[in-house]
């Protein structure tokens, strides 16, 4: 169900808090709070993916996708509202900022139960609790001078070494040349469950089908708001496609900790279906409400129960919703 205000998102708030997953470990609305102090206090804007644009599409579910999962998504083609964004709060971040990464939100509408993924352009997070996040923004919020202090974020670097992992994996791979040119993980451990109640633990994966990059030169030549102009550009010749994989774990997987990978060169992957996204809709209708991929999934897919990441999106959201809609 779409919640269309920001009284309900803090309903759910609520009780992701109540959850017994380490949430208490950071304040969600300090570190929302920090989120708009790096970024530069923008109003009206989201903490994280300030700069995006609206979506609509259609997923439909691979023939087997239901030996996995008995939710309904998985049974039938439903309708998908989404969201391509940059990562950060500030809303004229360059489209040409490599180190940071696209983000995706989408909501698989099923009179069942809606099933939410908020995705991003790598494999890894850059914080494996909320109260590293914390920190990890603390060291980043801009001093007197307007720059944050280089040597507090090189110490908290060399005490956290993980935290430096995403931003190095982004920074060995070209910019991305369009938001639906590149893949987006859930970093999250899910487990899927089936009509005969077996489960299966794994990673989620939306694979682009026409993935590109800008070389150096290429870059130099773009402006620093192009892919929205690509990207209808895009959709005009056709729908932008990505498949879904589930990525299964093998024992000994790190399933509570978002900073570690899985090889997925070594693990078997199974489809789930095919997400089409078919054209923009206006703002207005992805502002409205919150993506929450911790309240928003129906029976047969469940997220981590160890993740504290997982757990702190729902009220970090909430916060946000309220403080971009007040």
């Amino acid at each position: 169900m779409i919640r269309s205000s920001a009284l309900l998102a803090g309903a759910a708030a609520l009780a992701a808090l109540a959850a017994p997953v380490h949430a208490e470990e950071a304040d969600p609305a300090a570190i929302v709070g920090l989120q708009f102090a790096v970024s530069g206090n923008h109003k009206g804007v989201r903490a994280s993916g300030a700069k995006g644009i609206c979506l609509k599409g259609t997923f439909t579910p691979a023939a087997d996708a239901a030996s996995l999962s008995k939710a309904p998504q998985f049974t039938k083609t439903v309708p998908v509202t989404a969201r391509f964004s940059m990562g950060g709060g500030n809303p004229k971040i360059s489209d040409k900022t490599k180190a940071t990464t696209r983000g995706f939100a989408m909501r698989m509408a099923d009179p069942g139960g809606d099933m939410t993924f908020v995705i991003i352009s790598a494999p890894v997070f850059s914080t494996k609790t909320p109260a590293q996040l914390e920190e990890f923004l603390k060291v980043r919020v801009p001093g007197p001078d307007g720059k944050p202090d280089a040597d507090k974020i090189k110490a908290f670097a060399a005490q956290n070494p993980e935290t430096g992992r995403q931003a190095a994996w982004l920074n060995a791979r070209p910019v991305p040349a369009s938001f639906a040119g590149t893949d987006y993980w859930a970093v999250h451990a899910y487990t899927l469950t089936n009509a005969k109640g077996d489960k299966t633990v794994a990673k989620l994966k939306f694979v682009a089908a026409d993935k590109a990059g800008l070389s150096d030169e290429e870059l130099k030549t773009k402006p620093d708001s192009f892919y929205a102009d690509e990207l209808k550009e895009r959709l005009a010749r056709g729908p932008a496609r990505f498949d879904l994989v589930a990525i299964l774990a093998k024992p000994g997987d790190p399933t509570a900790d978002v900073t570690a990978t899985w090889p997925e060169e070594e693990r078997q992957t199974r489809s789930l279906g095919a997400l089409a996204i078919t054209g923009i809709e206006p703002d207005a209708t992805c502002d409205a409400a919150t993506f929450d991929p911790v309240v928003d999934l129906p029976d047969g897919i469940a997220g981590p129960a160890d993740d504290p990441m997982f757990a702190i999106r729902s009220p970090a959201y909430a916060v946000s919703l309220s403080r971009r809609s007040n």
